[in-house]
Order: structure tokens, then C-alpha cells, then sequence
């Protein structure tokens, strides 16, 4: 679907327009958006815009990296938007002296909401097509705020665990958890780094004469750039201190079963001794023989755990 706003000589926002009335005298600038185009609307980006091959195939090509690309009478954008699923969608732009078209392979929430906000406003004054490439790139990005707070409420939950979840399903949720700040920051970084070259580019003077509105964008992406990075750090340390933990738990086991069996082992030497069957073994043949073993057997075991105790080996 091809969707068209031209704003008039009146400052008057006119729908409907047909694209070859686009460059007209009366039209001050324009927004064509592509959405969810077909086969025969794309040809449209070739014939009638006579967009670059390139910037076309970037276009149909999904998920290209956010970038900006110069031609000789437009500036091509590629952005990134991301949805609660964590599934990333590409958003396209062609910038133009008077003229933003959009492109995108599937409904845009973005361009929709900046869409009615265009056609509803009374200030249209301030408007024009680099204000509206602003508010475009500024709901993208606010959009990456509330994913970026419900991973932390989750991140909060794993220290008090209120369910009582056990520890191997604690590290499963963790590790997805890592997933989804990896896919956040392969979106959030390449976008900072396209808003720090609009910012320096000198060929876009229509950044440089709003490039505080852009400027602010780019202190959120900052700002986002370093919880994701904060967070993978604290899934770090949650890893380490699940790890740790099992560890000792693990050693203390181990330490309890090594007791025992230090403890058995002269026992069980003691046993294995008196157990054989050989004929000629004296105390074999002492009356208090069997009585005597059993002492020996406990007056050793009782002085292998106080000298335990004593180590301090069951603190």
C-alpha cells in the first residue's frame, strides 16, 4: 500500500494526493509511505522516484545493518525497531530536498502513530519532512524503554526467587534473559552509532538545523546502551553467585561424605582383616576377641570425629 501527505503553500495538510501531482508548484514538501508493498508499488520506487538499485535492494533485502547512505539528490536511512517478542523490523527512509518516503515490510506502529499525529496537528508550522523523520526515530527509540524495564523487574525477581524456582531452572530463564540483551544491543548499538554520524555528517542540513531533537534521540541511545550493558554485567554476576553457590553446596557434600568415609575406612580395614579365612589366627581363638574389635572399632571412630570437630572440618 502506497500512502500520501503533501503539505501545501497554505500549510495545509492535503491526503489522496496522486503521485504525479507530488512535485508540483504547490506543494511545499511530501510523505509517501511504503507499506507492505506489492511487487507492482516497488516498481515505484524505481520508475517514478528513480531510487538507486542498491538502496532498492537494501530495501527488499530484510534486516540490512542501520546505516545512512548518500545519493545525489536523497539521503537513504536504514533503522531498526524492535517489539515486546524481541523480534527485530526494518524501517527505511529516503530523504530527500522537500520529500521523506518511508519503507517497511510489515505494519509499523511508528509510522502510524507519526502519521495521525501529522494529520491532527494544528501546528503545522514547525513541521517539515527532517521534524518528521524526528518523531519517527524518537518512537522507534522510546520503544526500546520498556522492553529494556521489564527485563530489569526480572532481572530484580532473581535475588529474592518469591516462587521458590529451582536453581537449574533459575539459570535456563538467566540465559534467555542474556539472549534478549544480546539482541538488544545488536539493535540499540548500530542505531547510536547511525545517530552519532547523522549528527557529524555535514551533508544533511536538515539534521544540523534541528540537532537538538537529534541530539536527544542519541543521548537515549546512549542511556540504552548502557543498562543493556549494565544488565549483562548483573546476569554476569547472577551467574557467577548461582555457580558459586552450587559449587558449595557441591563441596559440602563432598566434605560429609569424605568424613564418613574416613571415618569407615580403619573400620572397615579392621572387618576385612578379621574377615579372612585363614586357620592359624590367634585372636581368632581369644574368648573377649569379638568385644575387644568392637572397641577398638569405636574407640576409633569416636577419635577421628572429635579430631574432625577440632579441624573444624563441620563448620
Amino acid at each position: 500500500m502506497i500512502n500520501i501527505i503533501a503539505i501545501d503553500e497554505n500549510r495545509r495538510v492535503i491526503e489522496g494526493v496522486s503521485l504525479a501531482d507530488l512535485y508540483s508548484d504547490g506543494t511545499i514538501w511530501f510523505w509517501v509511505d511504503f507499506s507492505t508493498p506489492t511487487p507492482e508499488e516497488l516498481m515505484v520506487m524505481s520508475d517514478f522516484f528513480e531510487f538507486h538499485p542498491l538502496a532498492i535492494d537494501d530495501c527488499i533485502h530484510r534486516l540490512q545493518r542501520p546505516k545512512l547512505d548518500y545519493y545525489d539528490d536523497y539521503t537513504f536511512f536504514v533503522t531498526h525497531s524492535i517489539k515486546t517478542d524481541f523480534t527485530k523490523r526494518e524501517i527505511n527512509f529516503f530523504m530527500g530536498e522537500n520529500s521523506i518516503i518511508s519503507f517497511h515490510h510489515e505494519e509499523s506502529k511508528e509510522i502510524d502513530l507519526v502519521w495521525d499525529r501529522l494529520k491532527s496537528t494544528k501546528k503545522i508550522d514547525q513541521w517539515d519532512h527532517y521534524y518528521t523523520f524526528y518523531q519517527i526515530l524518537d518512537k522507534i527509540v522510546d520503544d526500546y524503554f520498556p522492553i529494556i524495564y521489564e527485563m530489569e523487574d526480572k532481572l530484580n525477581q532473581f535475588e529474592d526467587n518469591p516462587n521458590n524456582k529451582p536453581m537449574e531452572i533459575l539459570l535456563d530463564e538467566l540465559f534467555d534473559i542474556r539472549s534478549q540483551l544480546l539482541t538488544l544491543r545488536h539493535t540499540v548499538n548500530p542505531m547510536r552509532d547511525l545517530l552519532y554520524r547523522m549528527l557529524n555528517s555535514h551533508h544533511l542540513q536538515g539534521i544540523l538545523n534541528r540537532k537538538v531533537y537529534f541530539a536527544d534521540i542519541y543521548d537515549h541511545l546512549l542511556k540504552l546502551s548502557e543498562m543493556v550493558e549494565s544488565n549483562r554485567e548483573i546476569t554476569m554476576d547472577i551467574r557467577d553467585s548461582y555457580i558459586s553457590l552450587t559449587s558449595h553446596k557441591t563441596n559440602k557434600i563432598m566434605q560429609v561424605l569424605t568424613i564418613i568415609t574416613s571415618i569407615f575406612a580403619p573400620l572397615t580395614f579392621i572387618a576385612g582383616i578379621y574377615g579372612m579365612n585363614f586357620e592359624y589366627m590367634p585372636e581368632l581363638t581369644w574368648r573377649y576377641g569379638y568385644f575387644i574389635a568392637l572397641a577398638i572399632m569405636g574407640v576409633l571412630s569416636i577419635s577421628m570425629y572429635m579430631w574432625f570437630k577440632k579441624m573444624g572440618w563441620f563448620n
